[in-house]
């Protein structure tokens, strides 16, 4: 009878348990705030020209509270949502953008990526009579990067000796023969490259007395490869060793390289490698050839341009021709 009494009471401790779990569970996802995300393009039929818009601003109210986001260059927003909307809520958002025309999406907040396109607002048509369009044509993008060769510059020989006497029982009284049976000496030296001098491919052997007998112990570069330090254990009479090595300069050099954008509708797209420096854009404006240097405002006399910073450091490209410019 009293075990059937202690079954239902533990029963019951485990209903309270969950019970108050769940309540937790529930309560925590209502305070954790919802965020949508997705990107937003251009307005078209060809999927090719549905290019992504930067600088979007985003509005996100639920009638009570407003929450506030903008596009970055590849279109991408992440809005948070105003506290108290939760999954399948309704909120009401709002995208502008001096180019676009504004619009307004009533949305049901759920577990998914938004796709939001704008419609280009038509350039306006002047009165007077057209102004001829300048021309940009053989656009080109020119960067530089960093490459290392190396010189050699001679090499480096070197001889010393370790010094003992064999058949010496070592008594535990290290140094000692790799057995601990004999009494062994280590002996160390040093090689030097000189000022910018780095080594490359080291050899430490033994080249006289009983070589059988000997070990080298560690060879080891420091300051940049530029000192060579080498010990070696000897447990049997005097030994020589032989140091050699190629002595190399390290020489930085830089190699310019162009490449060619790709060209979809009114902008240009190219990317770069991490290690790219000294961005520069060639280009034919009105079929005279113009050298533009890009530096960190990244300002075109006839195109605006953005920049994604990947992963790995490289940066994507993406330039917008300014009105009353024309690719060929």
């Amino acid at each position: 009878m009293a075990s059937a009494r202690q079954i239902v009471i533990w029963i019951a401790a485990a209903a309270i348990l969950a019970a108050i779990v769940t309540v937790a569970v529930v309560i925590v996802r209502k305070a954790r705030p919802v965020t949508l995300r997705g990107a937003v393009v251009s307005d078209d039929p060809d999927p090719e020209k549905q290019q992504p818009i930067a600088d979007v601003q985003i509005t996100g109210s639920n009638g009570f509270a407003v929450s506030h986001t903008t596009s970055d260059t590849s279109g991408f927003f992440s809005l948070v949502l105003p506290k108290g909307l939760r999954i399948r809520q309704s909120v009401k958002l709002r995208f502008r953008h001096p180019d676009y025309e504004p619009l307004d999406l009533n949305e049901f907040v759920g577990n998914k990526l938004y796709l939001v396109h704008m419609v280009p607002l038509p350039r306006p048509v002047e009165d007077s009579p057209a102004a001829p369009v300048t021309v940009v044509s053989n656009v080109r993008v020119r960067y530089s990067v960093k490459t290392t060769t190396e010189a050699n510059v001679g090499s480096a020989v070197k001889t010393f000796q370790v010094v003992n006497q064999g058949n010496v029982p070592c008594n535990g009284h290290p140094p000692c023969s790799p057995d601990g049976k004999w009494r062994a000496a280590i002996g160390t030296t040093q090689l030097d490259a000189g000022e910018g001098g780095e080594f490359r491919g080291a050899r430490v052997s033994c080249i006289a007395g009983p070589c059988p007998f000997t070990r080298v112990e560690y060879q080891n570069l420091s300051r940049g490869g530029r000192i060579l330090d080498v010990a070696a254990r000897n447990w049997s009479d005097t030994a020589t060793f032989l140091i050699e090595a190629e002595v190399v300069r390290p020489m930085v050099s830089h190699i310019v390289r162009e490449s060619y954008p790709v060209i979809f509708g009114p902008a240009l797209n190219f990317s770069l490698p991490a290690s790219a420096e000294g961005l520069s854009i060639l280009a034919d404006i009105n079929a005279e050839s113009i050298v533009f240097p890009m530096g960190p405002a990244l300002r075109l006399s006839w195109a605006t341009c953005h920049v994604r910073f990947d992963k790995d450091q490289s940066r994507t490209y993406r330039c917008e021709l300014r009105p009353g410019f024309g690719f060929k």
